[in-house]
C-alpha cells in the first residue's frame, strides 16, 4: 500500500524532524507505553510525546547488563541500553521521561535513568485492583498530580478544552485501527498481522495530522482492495509486549503461511477497542478509559479469569485457528500466565497453542522457525 509506505518513510524521518523541533525549543516528553499513562494528558501539556517503544535488538539487551540485573525482562533492560548505547535517536531526545509503575520491570527504567542519566523521572504507580473503588481513586490522584507535575514544567496550563480535544484526536485514531485491525476478520484479511502492527507503532510518535490522514486513507483503501484468496490458519498473538521493531514472529508466522488476525499485549501495541467516553470530569473520563475500562494485564491480581475471558472472547470474535503465546524472558507474570492459559484454551476451545521465547537474540531465530513451522503444520491437519 503506498500510503503504508508513505507513513514508513515519515516514521523514518520523525526522529530528526523531533530533534529539530527539540532545538527550536519544543519539549520533548518521552513515555513508555504500557498503556496506563493517558496520552492525552502529554499532547494537552504543550509537549510533543514520544513513545519509547523499540525492541528487538540484542546489543542494547548486553548492554544494559552494566547496570542492571539480568533478570528483568528483555523489553525493560533495553530501554537503558538504547539509551547509553547512543545510537537511537528516539532515546537521547527527552527532557523528560513518564513512567507509569506497574511492576518491577517499569519500575527498573525510571530507577536506571534516573541514576544513568540527566534526563529528570516523573512516576506514577498504578493500582493493581482495577475494579476497586479505592484503587480507582487513588489512580485518579495519580492523573491529577501527573497533570499539576506537567504544567509545572512545561509552562502551560492543561486547560478542560485543550484537553477534551486532545481526547477527541486520540479517539478518532483508535476508531480508524479499530476499523483497520476489524477487516481482519474476512476470511482472508486485506492487511497483514506485520503491517497492522507498524501501523499500531507509528501512533506513540508520528505527526498526528499526518498519522490521522494515512489511517483515514488505508481505511477507505481496505474496503475496496482484493486479495488472495486462499484461507491461511488464523493466529491470536500475545504475550507481554511486541515492541517496534521485533517483528521476527510475525515474520515466521507468515512465512509459515498463517495469518495474525488479532494481537493482545501489554506494551507496543495500542488498545484501540476502549474509547475515553467524555463527562464533566475529564481527569475521571481518563481514568475510567485507562483503568477500569483497559483490558486487564498478567500482573494485575485477582483478575486472571477476567483476561481470560477476554482472550477466549478475541478468540471467538476473530475465528481464530491457533494461539501463540509471545514471551520476553523474565516477564515471569507472562510465563506463568501462559501455562494457565494453556490449561484454559484446551479446556473452553480445544485449539493449538505454542508459547515462544525471546531475549532479542538471533540465534533464537533458528530454533523458533522448526517450532511455528511445525505448529501451523499441525492446524493444517486439523482442518
Amino acid at each position: 500500500m503506498d500510503t503504508l509506505n508513505k507513513l514508513m518513510a515519515h516514521m523514518r524521518a520523525r526522529p530528526l524532524e523531533l530533534a529539530e523541533l527539540r532545538r527550536q525549543g519544543a519539549k520533548i516528553i518521552g513515555y513508555v507505553p504500557n498503556g496506563y499513562l493517558p496520552e492525552e494528558l502529554l499532547y494537552a501539556s504543550g509537549a510533543i510525546p514520544v513513545g519509547l517503544m523499540r525492541g528487538g535488538d540484542h546489543e542494547p539487551v548486553i548492554r544494559s547488563e552494566a547496570c542492571l540485573l539480568r533478570f528483568v525482562d528483555t523489553f525493560c533492560r533495553s530501554h537503558i541500553g538504547y539509551r547509553l548505547l547512543g545510537e537511537e535517536l528516539l532515546y537521547q531526545l527527552p527532557d523528560l521521561l513518564v513512567v507509569a509503575n506497574t511492576d518491577r520491570n517499569m519500575f527498573a527504567i525510571g530507577e536506571m535513568w534516573q541514576h544513568y542519566t540527566d534526563v529528570p523521572v516523573l512516576k506514577m504507580d498504578v493500582p493493581r485492583y482495577n475494579r476497586a473503588d479505592h484503587a480507582f481513586e487513588y489512580y485518579v490522584s495519580g492523573l491529577r498530580n501527573i497533570k499539576k507535575s506537567l504544567e509545572e514544567f512545561t509552562g502551560h496550563e492543561i486547560t478542560d478544552e485543550t484537553l477534551k480535544h486532545e481526547i477527541e484526536v486520540s479517539n478518532e485514531i483508535r476508531s480508524l485501527l479499530q476499523q483497520i485491525s476489524y477487516t481482519r476478520k474476512k476470511i482472508t484479511p486485506p492487511i497483514t498481522g506485520k503491517d497492522f502492527t507498524r501501523l499500531n507503532h507509528a501512533t506513540f510518535y508520528s505527526d498526528r495530522e499526518v498519522l490521522v490522514d494515512a489511517l483515514q486513507t488505508i481505511a477507505a483503501e481496505l474496503k475496496t482492495r482484493t486479495v488472495n484468496k486462499q484461507k491461511s490458519p488464523r493466529i491470536l498473538l500475545t504475550g507481554s509486549t511486541l515492541a517496534e521493531g521485533d517483528y521476527k514472529v510475525l515474520d515466521l508466522l507468515e512465512q509459515s503461511g498463517a495469518a495474525v488476525v488479532i494481537e493482545e499485549f501489554a506494551e507496543g501495541v495500542r488498545h484501540y477497542r476502549e474509547k475515553v467516553e467524555l463527562q464533566p470530569d475529564l481527569i475521571v473520563a481518563l481514568a475510567d478509559r485507562y483503568l477500569r475500562r483497559q483490558p486487564p494485564p498478567a500482573f494485575f491480581k485477582l483478575v486472571v479469569k477476567e483476561r481470560f475471558k477476554y482472550l477466549l472472547n478475541l478468540i471467538k470474535e476473530f475465528n481464530v485457528d491457533g494461539v501463540v503465546w509471545y514471551c520476553l524472558m523474565y516477564r515471569d507474570c507472562y510465563d506463568k500466565e501462559g501455562v494457565l492459559f494453556q490449561s484454559a484454551l484446551e479446556k473452553e476451545v480445544g485449539i493449538p497453542f505454542l508459547k515462544v521465547h525471546s531475549d532479542y537474540d538471533v540465534a533464537e531465530t533458528g530454533p523458533m522457525r522448526t517450532r511455528i513451522e511445525a505448529f501451523i503444520e499441525t492446524i493444517n491437519q486439523r482442518r
